[in-house]
């Protein structure tokens, strides 16, 4: 048995092993590209290291794609395979491993309190820590990702590796509950501890983002740029909040040209960059900003996945944009395969059932009277979607303009009254209700 730097107990006797594993724990903290090449120098070294194959599992797990689920469930029989060679491996090893079989069979949730059950008295374990994080982070479980990230900021270590990468997943946990001074507080720690903890300054930018300091925000991430666009994909998204940071001060040439150059450098079809681009160019849309023949590449990435519902907060934003380019036979086949997740086990039928399908339904423009009527348990009950108050904003946003089209006013009012419960009243907002006020009075 050996401890890795990042408190993890492992049955590998391979040096060389150890040093590689630890290097693609720290990628995976600091969101950078040689994660997965990290991994297979790990396995290279030692062939049945069992947190490697874990790892791998929930990496692609973490994905949310349809066609990534027989890789997943790869790394699991071979996670179980090394767990046998190692003579069932360390009481860790097989809290990885069991967790990710709950997740691969679609309980994100249980997969997440099994990882914290399991490391109760580690509780700042830093990888079955992270996992947790972002487990819970995509069942939108806000109050587990707090209670989580507190029990391990209590009993944190500042000296250790992973002391500023922890403190960077409080913050975000804080942020999202609105507790904006403390995540401020936490996150500027996190990254005096660990510049390299791109998620800390993320978590940062969102209460900037959230409370309306436009211009902290940008000179936020404009000063730590240095560090987030050496990240992975990640890098998008942090181009993403400088984008709606321009937003929200007018520039709408400024957002374009990170839209191109930052935000959707690159056609890709992984849900987290369909997301900000598609979230962004429909608030620039909504600005009156032509946003020329955008959509139609993000419509095909979205028509070529319109039958994957792994993750409903991914399938929403890909029937976003198939919406926006008037993609209609696209637009009902993935309506339908929403209506027909509803009807399945796991998590994620649960959120489809919910929310998937009256909010497919609303920005499909084929709401009936009974949705409207839900709007406002829909609102309140947005976080079951996953994702970040940030980016959920977007559904929000595009409610408020569907039930505004209808002249209800006094919804729309509703709608904004519940979202200043997180947000400061922005221009995007404001415009949504006054063209109501103009339809009302037409």
């Amino acid at each position: 048995m050996s401890i890795d730097s990042y408190g993890l107990v492992t049955t590998t006797d391979s040096h060389e092993a150890q040093r590689a594993f630890e290097n693609a724990v720290f990628g995976l903290a600091a969101h950078r590209p040689n994660t997965a090449a990290g991994l297979q120098k790990v396995l290279l070294a030692d062939p049945d290291h069992v947190p490697s194959h874990a790892l791998k599992g929930f990496a692609n797990l973490i994905l949310a794609r349809s066609e990534l689920l027989p890789t997943t469930k790869t790394a699991l029989a071979d996670a179980r395979k090394a767990l046998a060679k190692k003579k069932g491996g360390s009481t860790d090893e097989r809290t990885l491993v069991e967790a990710l079989e709950a997740a691969t069979r679609g309980w994100f949730r249980h997969a997440a309190d099994m990882l914290e059950d399991g490391f109760e008295t580690r509780p700042a374990t830093f990888l079955p820590f992270k996992l947790s994080h972002a487990l819970r982070f995509m069942a939108g479980d806000q109050a587990g990702m707090l209670a989580a990230s507190s029990r391990a900021a209590l009993r944190l270590d500042p000296a250790s590796k992973a002391a500023g990468f922890i403190l960077g997943c409080h913050a975000f946990s804080l942020e999202e509950h609105g507790r904006y001074d403390e995540a401020l507080r936490v996150g500027r720690r996190a990254v005096a501890l660990q510049p390299d903890d791109a998620w800390g300054l993320h978590a940062v930018s969102h209460v900037f983002e959230m409370r309306g300091d436009t211009r902290p925000g940008i000179d936020w991430l404009e000063n730590s740029r240095s560090t987030w666009s050496r990240c992975n994909n990640f890098s998008f998204h942090m181009a993403w909040h400088l984008g709606l940071l321009h937003l929200e001060g007018g520039d709408h040439e400024r957002v374009l040209q990170i839209y191109d150059d930052e935000v959707r450098p690159q056609p890709t079809d992984d849900f987290r960059d369909m997301a900000n681009a598609v979230s962004l160019l429909w608030r620039l849309e909504q600005s009156g900003v032509h946003v020329g023949e955008r959509w139609a590449q993000l419509a095909e990435v979205a028509h070529g996945r319109r039958r994957d519902t792994t993750l409903v907060f991914a399938a929403l934003h890909n029937l976003a944009a198939m919406v926006a380019a008037g993609d209609h036979r696209g637009v009902r086949e993935l309506v339908s395969e929403i209506d027909f997740k509803a009807w399945g086990k796991g998590d994620q039928a649960r959120v489809a059932a919910e929310i998937g399908v009256p909010m497919a339904r609303i920005l499909a423009g084929l709401d009936a009277p009974a949705d409207r009527q839900s709007i406002d348990r829909m609102v309140a009950n947005l976080p079951k979607i996953g994702g970040s108050n940030a980016q959920r904003d977007f559904f929000v946003l595009a409610l408020a303009k569907a039930v505004g089209k209808g002249g209800d006013g006094a919804t729309v009012s509703r709608i904004g009254r519940i979202r200043q419960r997180l947000k400061a009243d922005d221009q995007l907002f404001q415009s949504i209700e006054r063209s109501v006020g103009m339809r009302l009075s037409a």
